[in-house]
């Protein structure tokens, strides 16, 4: 309770400093850009922003929703610039070394120009809710005070390191109604994002050290229920060498790293979204050999399963200028692949569909909200008639999604009236004059009103079932956080074990696939979970002759399960709150899929290549059989079902 305390206050007096003004103003309003601007009205200020909603936020089904179950729809953009802005090569204190000639010295940018709560009623001016705030592991333990220079329009943070302004922001941030999702973008303080070290979560450093600094800035936000996110690494990619994959069980394996990052995060704030984008680019871009965009392709055999099954968020980058196939280089890596800019609308609506946003259709195991947490354009100075349509087809996409999503980048520079960074939707000059998407000569001033201004889904959102996948392929896949708790539950196997609000409902012939739902119940006690590994439980007879059965003690069900190689090896089960009905009926797969017509996950494939076994979402797994004979090898081939309301009929 004392470091809680500590932590609060200390994110008080940071955001008193922060947002106390030269003369004692606070919030008072600078130089603007032009008449039109002037003119123009906030959409929201920051307490009607803050009354607007409650944190923390967690997901229902594909929306995510605040602490009172209402729909709070991600309409964000990206304030860059913590993440680092070197360019890799020349002086680090030459701005021509630095991306757009905009040094950002490890910090949002801006601060130099712009006192923050000014940019703050900027941002609110835009019609946004909500905070990509990047950052770099090197900003972490950087303990070099930022130049004096680089905070000229907020002098109460000189002498501060990095992470301290970043804390600063992020105290300003909250404290006016933004939500801030954490977003690791980098390893060092270096712009990305080619073959610049900064390609995979454990680029330059270890998956043991990333996950201990997503770990320690958990526990620094945690006091502050407006700090709702961790995206856990920008845009993974391939190295020189090697590529990211997803499932393969080895030290360049996203599903595995995101997942333990994610549980490890959670045991830390369970109160945090975990937000995994998927592999942004995998093999080499020249033309003949394999190369492409998978993003989220993946999730559909293969999707993640979290301690807090309503804490995952999937995410994806769309830009014009690169492609499902191509890199976005030109010369040197450029293929001949079509650009997201060549397709025609329904060839792009279409591909985003394939590469993220099929992850929002509901019922199936990866069902979760899809945000869309990078897009952008060239604006003021920019006369591209491709990008100009692709932002016009992209934003009609986004709309009739009613997708949640993150502009790049919110905040950059001007020189001589115009923006060094013509992406920024906000510039400034060295005096504080913004030049904004309001004023005259910005094209996409339209399309930014209609995405931000168009009503989609609002109001509460109800619970809808889930259904999550388990996956033995490799290693254990503990999602319990009670069961994690506790010393190894079956040493020697590979051991699943279903979210504590869920209970295990199918098993694949498979070396250890599983799906796990909360639909229907039951409750259950505090009793410990009983590990089941011989025939001791089986009651009724003799339900499955000649093979060896595994059965929960009755009252229980089957909430996890082990195996050895391909083989069943264990239950594992937990005591209902109330009575359970026995009886129930046999589900055989062992020559064929066997699950429901209807219901949870049907339509998704959570064993891909075998044969499967599932039960109603109205009955419970209460037994599993299997045999060696006929070089079964101990798989599973049949589920006992029985039925979680008394007087169901049995099938």
């Amino acid at each position: 309770m004392l470091k809680l305390l500590t932590r609060t206050l200390a994110v008080l007096a940071a955001l008193a400093t922060l947002i106390a003004l030269p003369g004692g103003a606070v919030g008072a309003a600078g130089p603007v850009g032009g008449a039109a601007a002037a003119d123009r009205s906030v959409p929201l200020t920051g307490a009607a922003l803050a009354a607007s909603w409650t944190g923390p936020l967690s997901t229902s089904g594909r929306y995510v929703v605040d602490a009172t179950g209402g729909r709070f729809k991600l309409r964000s953009g990206n304030w860059e610039g913590a993440q680092g802005s070197w360019t890799g090569s020349g002086d680090i204190a030459d701005p021509a070394s630095h991306e757009h000639g905009e040094p950002s010295n490890s910090m949002p940018l801006g601060l130099d120009r712009a006192p923050v709560a000014r940019i703050l009623a900027d941002f609110h001016a835009l019609g946004i809710n909500s905070i990509r705030l990047p950052f770099s592991n090197a900003l972490i333990h950087d303990t070099t005070p930022v130049p004096d220079t680089a905070v000229a329009a907020n002098p109460q943070l000189r002498g501060k390191t990095p992470l301290q302004v970043f804390d600063a922001v992020v105290a300003a941030l909250t404290a006016d109604g933004f939500a801030v999702i954490l977003n690791d973008h980098t390893t060092t303080a270096r712009w990305c994002c080619g073959l610049d070290g900064n390609e995979r979560w454990n680029s330059g450093q270890s998956t043991e050290q990333w996950i201990a600094d997503w770990v320690f800035m958990a526990e620094r936000y945690r006091a502050d229920k407006r700090v709702v996110g961790a995206d856990l690494r920008n845009e993974v990619r391939r190295d020189t060498w090697d590529d990211p994959n997803w499932g393969w069980g080895d030290a360049h394996d996203e599903y595995a790293a995101f997942e333990a990052a994610g549980n490890r995060i959670l045991q830390t704030d369970p109160d945090l979204l975990i937000v995994m984008e998927g592999i942004n680019w995998q093999g080499i871009p020249l033309d003949g050999l394999p190369h492409g965009r998978p993003m989220l392709t993946a999730v559909q055999n293969l999707s993640n399963t979290l301690i807090r099954s309503d804490k995952l968020v999937y995410a994806a980058h769309f830009y014009a200028y690169t492609g499902p196939n191509h890199s976005g280089a030109t010369g040197l890596g450029e293929t001949h692949d079509p650009r997201y800019q060549d397709l025609t609308p329904a060839q792009l609506a279409q591909v985003v569909d394939q590469e993220a946003l099929f992850v929002t259709r509901t019922g199936q195991h990866f069902t979760a909200p899809v945000w869309i947490s990078e897009f952008g354009a060239g604006g003021r100075g920019s006369t591209d008639p491709k990008e100009q349509a692709w932002f016009h087809t992209f934003t009609d996409i986004l709309l009739a999604a009613d997708a949640d999503f993150a502009i790049w980048p919110l905040v950059g520079w001007t020189r001589d009236g115009a923006p060094l960074d013509s992406w920024a939707l906000l510039s400034y000059d060295p005096n504080g004059a913004r030049l904004g998407i309001d004023d005259p000569g910005d094209w996409r001033a339209a399309d930014w009103h209609r995405l931000v201004g168009t009503p989609g889904r609002s109001g509460p959102v109800a619970p809808t079932p889930r259904w999550n996948m388990l996956d033995l392929d490799h290693a254990d896949q503990d999602t319990s956080a009670r069961m994690l708790a506790l010393p190894d539950w079956d040493r020697g196997a590979r051991k699943g074990s279903c979210p504590d609000t869920q209970r295990l409902t199918g098993l694949g012939r498979s070396d250890g696939r599983g799906l796990c739902t909360d639909a229907g119940g039951p409750a259950r006690t505090g009793s410990a979970y009983q590990v089941v590994s011989d025939e001791r439980y089986v009651t009724g007879g003799d339900w499955a002759p000649g093979y060896n059965k595994l059965q929960c003690p009755d009252g229980t069900f089957a909430t996890g399960y082990s195996v050895r190689g391909s083989a069943m090896g264990s239950l594992l089960c937990a005591t209902a709150a109330s009575a359970l009905p026995t009886g129930g009926r046999l589900v055989w797969f062992d020559h064929g899929d066997n699950r429901p017509a209807t219901g949870g996950s049907t339509g998704s494939d959570w064993a891909p290549g075998y044969y499967k076994g599932q039960c109603a979402d109205d009955e419970y797994l209460a037994g599993v059989a299997y045999t060696w004979r006929w070089v079964h090898g101990g798989v599973p081939d049949v589920l006992l079902c029985r039925p979680l309301a008394a007087g169901a009929r049995s099938r």
